[in-house]
């Protein structure tokens, strides 16, 4: 099987549960009736010179480039091919950022810190339970993480005395975990020679040799990997969890205001000294869009696609006020499909993404979501944004579709072990295991994620939408749940080890994206309007 194109294969023809692209591509003879979908790409920073994107993405044509105006008056000035809601004062953008969870222990501790349910009105009862879920959530993973910060601290200052140690035993450093644990156990044994080499005030031998063996075996890390994830916990330690940083200073918004401008317009930017954060908008535009027609690289789901790249990610969890105001600016700017592959488990304004969901339904547009990676049942755990406000339990517009991953084995492990599920919350499942698409600096990689199960859904919208432009919101999202394949299959529960349900009762649909029939059903539709 070639595993870099999988997911494109069909299940009759190639015995791959892929979403059948290539057979449509292959069978179709029809020419669209559209020029060019807008998918609007709400995610992190992307590389906008990327050789296998080049010719996708969005212009905006009423603003004149780098001129420090809003020439088409849409407050954002040189808004070129999208904007960075995460972009500060200086041209650069936030990499780190608090997560949802301490924001509302932040913004709501002052409304609910030692108060009794008793002493709360009924219309705060939701926000004070929200509150309480959110500070337990706070202080279980204070605690984790610094645990764990302080073993890999000692980590770091023990790692050069273990290397420096075992230089006496293997001079070139050329040691496996076999004779690591040869040595130890010669150690154990009282070995005098070994005896002889350590000092009252050095290290005890055996347990350097013993942090080498758990190194190897576990870990596989090299120091400046350790080093690096020094500096990864520290940032969530010191950011992510810490209830006094505030990343908004940076870009001078106030977070719990909507408004139009803040941010600034480098959607392709990257900051020296930091883990390139265009790795993800990168991947999930490719698998949408990447050019059919130039012979290098993939081939993306749809040609005649323009990429409009939207920036709310840091390291952290996305703000409400950026996802609205995303959608919002996408739906203002002619989008009619928006990918929107990140997930959080609290909303401190849900109430304000409600609105920009209605708005796009408003204005015909579909929304398209990942269903998340932590393998949770979505009817019990909410993650947003979501069409379900988990307060009432009530559906808030028709134009959402989240997606769960699945992987090309057709057997128990159909369902991506990561995936999250929910026969209400997840309404169908696409290919997410071992996905190969673009990567900053011209590359191409495989990655795994319901990231890019989504986009598999939104290059599908976008290609019904080319050549049946006619169709409502509406009907595009139940033509791509009504046309999904069925695999009557027991599969493992994700987040479970052995517990098995039918693959049907995993999501509202029960089946996988499929693009051949989906555009056979879009035709039928179509011409019923007629």
């Amino acid at each position: 099987m070639e595993l870099q194109t999988w997911y494109q294969k069909d299940y009759q023809e190639d015995s791959i549960p892929g979403i059948s692209l290539d057979k449509w591509y292959r069978l179709n003879k029809k020419k669209p009736k559209s020029k060019n979908i807008i998918v609007a790409v709400i995610d992190t920073q992307i590389d906008i010179n990327h050789e296998d994107l080049q010719g996708q993405f969005w212009t905006n044509e009423k603003e004149i480039p780098n001129n420090g105006i809003d020439d088409d008056d849409n407050g954002y000035i040189d808004d070129i091919n999208g904007w960075s809601y995460t972009g500060t004062k200086n041209g650069g953008y936030v990499v780190w950022s608090n997560y949802e969870y301490v924001r509302i222990v932040r913004d709501w501790g002052p409304l609910f810190a030692g108060k009794t349910d008793s002493q709360i009105d009924a219309q705060d009862l939701y926000k004070y339970k929200e509150y309480h879920r959110a500070l337990k959530e706070l202080e279980d993973k204070n605690k984790y993480y610094k645990n764990w910060f302080k073993s890999l601290n000692h980590n770091v200052a023990i790692y050069p005395l273990v290397k420096d140690t075992l230089k006496f035993f293997f001079p070139k450093e050329d040691y496996s975990y076999k004779q690591l644990d040869s040595l130890y156990k010669k150690y154990k044994i009282n070995d005098k020679r070994y005896k002889q080499r350590r000092d009252d005030n050095d290290k005890d031998l055996g347990a350097l040799i013993s942090y080498m063996m758990v190194n190897l075996e576990v870990n596989e890390k090299t120091f400046e990997e350790v080093r690096d994830m020094q500096t990864q916990l520290d940032s969530i330690v010191n950011k992510k969890l810490n209830i006094e940083y505030n990343e908004r200073l940076l870009i001078g918004d106030n977070p719990n205001v909507l408004e139009k401008g803040y941010g600034n317009n480098n959607v392709s930017n990257n900051k020296e000294g930091h883990r390139p954060i265009k790795n993800h908008c990168t991947k999930v535009a490719g698998v949408i869009a990447a050019n059919r027609q130039n012979d290098i690289g993939i081939k993306g789901i749809v040609q005649d696609v323009k990429i409009m790249p939207l920036n709310i990610l840091p390291k952290g969890d996305e703000h409400d006020k950026d996802i609205t105001m995303a959608i919002r600016y996408a739906v203002d700017n002619g989008a009619k499909v928006i990918n929107m592959s990140f997930a959080k488990e609290f909303s401190l304004h849900k109430e304000w993404v409600t609105e920009a969901f209605k708005y796009a339904e408003e204005h015909n547009v579909l929304l398209v979501h990942c269903a998340a990676n932590e393998g949770l049942d979505v009817d019990k755990n909410p993650f947003y944004p979501s069409d379900n406000d988990f307060e009432d339990y009530k559906e808030i517009s028709v134009n959402f579709i989240n997606v769960g991953s699945v992987t090309h084995n057709l057997d128990s492990t159909f369902v991506s072990d990561f995936s999250n599920f929910g026969k209400q919350n997840v309404d169908l499942f696409a290919p997410g295991d071992e996905i190969y698409s673009t990567s900053p600096g011209n590359k191409y990689v495989f990655d795994s994620g319901t990231s890019l199960a989504a986009p598999m859904v939104s290059g599908t919208a976008a290609l019904i939408w080319l050549y049946y432009p006619k169709l409502t919101v509406q009907e595009v999202k139940q033509i791509i749940l009504d046309s999904g394949t069925a695999y009557n299959l027991e599969v493992i529960v994700p987040g479970t080890k052995d517990k098995k349900a039918l693959f049907s009762e995993l999501s509202k649909s029960g089946k996988v994206l499929n693009v051949f029939d989906a555009m056979q059903l879009a035709e039928k539709v179509s011409k019923k309007k007629l």
